[in-house]
């Protein structure tokens, strides 16, 4: 598989993973996988920045493919696949819906470390 595929791949999984977070049959192990693929999705910071050619895009290629294989392993297969079905079937809100939760950790992170620093 080339790696346009493989990217392809993977963006077509992170909505089903986001399903993943509501739907009750997902276990504590799979919900705690998909909060840190979806986190990491959305995320503005990465190990290494996009504009670093090659490497800043390649780094997301393979932390997410990580993550992504990782949370679907604990997802149990049925699940999953109807998860897929539903995916495919269904349209997501808006990005900024799952981006929410993404800010206000790092708002937490910021305030920490303002408050240590002071």
């Amino acid at each position: 598989m080339d790696l346009k595929a493989r990217a392809q791949s993977l963006k077509n999984d992170i909505p089903a993973i986001v399903l993943a977070l509501k739907d009750p049959r997902t276990g504590f192990k799979a919900r705690l996988f998909a909060t840190l693929t979806v986190a990491y999705a959305l995320s503005p910071i990465d190990l290494i920045p996009d504009f670093i050619p090659v490497l800043g895009y390649l780094d997301d290629l393979v932390v997410l493919t990580l993550l992504v294989a990782a949370t679907v392993k604990f997802i149990p297969k049925d699940v999953y696949m109807s998860l897929k079905e539903r995916q495919a079937e269904a349209r997501l809100e808006s990005k900024w819906t799952y981006a929410i939760p993404v800010i206000i950790v790092y708002a937490i992170i910021i305030a920490l470390i303002v408050l240590a620093i002071l």
